[in-house]
């Protein structure tokens, strides 16, 4: 056992590689409910060098409200949320696949997006945590999540800075007993939470990148950062992130980008997925200027000086309209009269995403039960200020 890997598994802190960064492939729904697929994309996510495999624990009614609006896809228009519907799996499913991954000597990686996923998730005891970059602002899954006392990935797509602060100090600030144990904020014992740079966008530009915020966001919160990367090029972002201090690298995989699922169109196969995985690797052993050079070299000093950017924490141009859509706020579960009593069941922390409009943080949830409705409010939209 390599030195690195003792001391991996002494501080059960996984996505701390120091020189070896953690590469995660995520596979997300794209097995849409086949467990034999499945099991197909985590060997072959194996055989082209992936550390961890990451799967996305999806039940709609926790996710987006039936009004949300469609998608397109290859058999035609569907509700996304009936999309999202056909891809709710029992527990067994999740429990099956994250032993055969563990089978395989690799780490088994899972995103919630709610409590009742949360919930499930727990039950199968996993070592690593994730939350997707929609649920950085959730805040009763954060404080749930936070309880498990738990290696964190948190993304940080589509967010401001005091987003990611705001998310940092609810998952900190409940977690004495975890700040005792692996000293949070501290580089020398290493936090155990890592934040992933992200751009919300399918696909995102290299050149939004700004992988040059990497070390600022570190020095900022004092953990280890890493990148969720959405961009079509398999190397680019990925090799120049290790440079600027990337410990986890993620990346969407698939077995072919015309597969059925939601994300394999912007995925890698195994071949560009491998190919990722020795820039990793080489840009790691390399270090920082030989990459950069290497790369300004291939590809030009400007283009490449554009995805490293300017280090300014900011919205990306392609994911700006994505704000507070992505994101939750508090959305309405039925058509609510005005003079209505609120109630814990008229209302729930969604996705707003394409056509409806957005409503109060989450951070609000706790405070509507017994408020009364100033006005008509219809099924699915957002609760505003103005609407209690």
């Amino acid at each position: 056992m390599k030195k690195n890997e003792k001391k991996l598994n002494e501080d059960n802190n996984p996505f701390f590689y120091r020189q070896r960064p953690l590469i995660i492939a995520e596979l997300g729904t794209s097995h849409n409910g086949d467990i034999v697929k499945a099991r197909e994309m985590i060997d072959a996510a194996a055989k082209a060098g992936a550390d961890c495999v990451k799967f996305q624990m999806v039940f709609a009614d926790e996710i987006l409200h039936p009004n949300t609006g469609e998608v397109a896809l290859p058999g035609g228009i569907i509700r996304l949320y009936d999309r999202f519907k056909t891809l709710e799996m029992p527990r067994e499913f999740y429990a099956e696949i994250k032993e055969y991954v563990e089978s395989r000597g690799l780490l088994f990686l899972c995103t919630p997006f709610g409590l009742k996923s949360a919930s499930i998730l727990r039950e199968i005891r996993p070592k690593i945590v994730k939350i997707a970059s929609p649920e950085l602002n959730y805040t009763s899954l954060l404080e749930e999540v936070a309880g498990w006392n738990l290696p964190i990935l948190l993304s940080s797509g589509v967010s401001r800075l005091s987003d990611i602060e705001e998310a940092l100090a609810i998952l900190m600030g409940s977690r004495d007993a975890a700040t005792q144990r692996w000293g949070v904020g501290s580089k020398e014992t290493h936090s155990p939470i890592c934040l992933l740079h992200c751009v919300t966008s399918y696909p995102a530009p290299e050149t939004d990148y700004n992988l040059r915020l990497l070390p600022n966001l570190s020095a900022i919160f004092g953990i280890p950062v890493g990148v969720s990367d959405h961009s079509s090029d398999p190397e680019l972002v990925p090799a120049l992130a290790v440079c600027m201090g990337a410990v986890v690298i993620e990346k969407h995989f698939c077995l072919s980008r015309n597969a059925p699922g939601l994300d394999d169109p912007i995925a890698l196969p195994p071949q560009e997925f491998s190919k990722m995985v020795r820039a990793v690797r080489l840009a790691a052993e390399d270090g920082r200027e030989k990459t950069i050079a290497r790369y300004s070299g291939e590809r030009g000093e400007a283009f490449v000086e554009q995805v490293l950017g300017t280090g300014v924490k900011q919205l990306a141009p392609s994911e700006r309209e994505n704000y507070s859509r992505t994101n939750r706020s508090i959305h309405a579960l039925r058509d609510i009269q005005k003079g209505e009593i609120l109630k814990k069941s008229d209302y729930a922390v969604l996705r707003t995403e394409k056509i409806l409009r957005p409503g109060l943080d989450p951070r609000w949830e706790k405070t509507l039960e017994g408020k009364t409705a100033q006005q008509f409010i219809p099924a699915g939209e957002g609760i505003r200020f103005e609407d209690v």
